[in-house]
């Protein structure tokens, strides 16, 4: 039996339009609670060094308020290893971090960081979090992951997607590349299955590219932010998720109906 998939609901660009003028509004905790009485089943919140968006008194409100579990984003560095054992998140995501970049550009790099993330997925499970990595869909990358004994990764989905809307932009139907990229992300799904890792999967999924990959039987859970919160000036952040949760609810069941 395919089991239903999980959404947790992406809050930084809340916090980036809050911070664009300064003040408390928009608030990503009420952000949150509408998130999560649309559908989802968890939060997810990168506290970046810079702190451009998501700020240390949004992960302590975060963490004291909210009734579903968050997923604290983080870089691999001393700092956020405490900030996480001072709040104790549901789940601690280890993501690549340049102060240039506009957003994540890829995944981590395990293969080549194998002895300093070990030591960052053993603290941050001793410390009762649910340690995940956000990687490449490459099998060098998921089976270092499993060699250093994360329980889940998070495959990094920019690629198809970005491939998905280039096609689209030319007014194609999904080209060559976007089925590559996808291939890609099957593929890596089924192998991080088989290493017994717990799977999830986000970054730049829209309405248009979501179906695809929460109809993988071994993707457990998506992470979906920039997308929700943009739709949500047009038509309600309420809207926008339950729209998203159906698409990955269809999905699912056509996947199971299929076996």
């Amino acid at each position: 039996m395919t089991q239903p998939i999980r959404l947790g609901v992406n809050i930084d660009h809340i916090a980036t339009l809050r911070n664009a003028r300064g003040g408390r509004h928009p608030d990503p905790l009420r952000a949150a609670k509408l998130a999560e009485q649309a559908g989802a089943d968890g939060i997810t919140a990168h506290l970046r060094e810079d702190r451009r968006h998501i700020v240390d008194r949004d992960i302590e409100r975060l963490s004291a308020e909210l009734t579903v579990p968050l997923n604290l984003e983080m870089a691999a560095t001393q700092e956020m290893l405490e900030i996480a054992r001072q709040h104790r998140p549901h789940a601690c995501c280890l993501v690549p971090e340049r102060r240039a970049e506009v957003t994540t550009e890829g995944g981590l790099d395990v293969a080549g960081q194998q002895d300093t993330l070990k030591r960052f997925v053993d603290e941050l499970g001793a410390a009762g979090a649910r340690v995940s990595l956000f990687i490449d869909p490459e099998r060098q990358q998921l089976e270092a992951a499993a060699a250093i004994g994360a329980p889940v990764v998070e495959l990094h989905t920019g690629a198809y997607c970005d491939a998905f809307l280039e096609a689209a932009a030319q007014g194609q139907a999904p080209d060559d590349a976007t089925h590559r990229e996808l291939d890609r992300i099957v593929e890596g799904a089924r192998l991080a299955a088989a290493l017994g890792l717990e799977c999830h999967a986000g970054h730049g999924l829209t309405f248009d590219t979501v179906k695809p990959v929460a109809a993988l039987p071994q993707v457990v859970e998506l992470n979906i932010g920039h997308f929700l919160i943009g739709e949500a000036t047009f038509t309600g952040l309420d809207a926008a998720i339950r729209r998203m949760r159906e698409l990955m609810d269809q999905a699912r069941e056509a996947a199971a109906a299929a076996l």
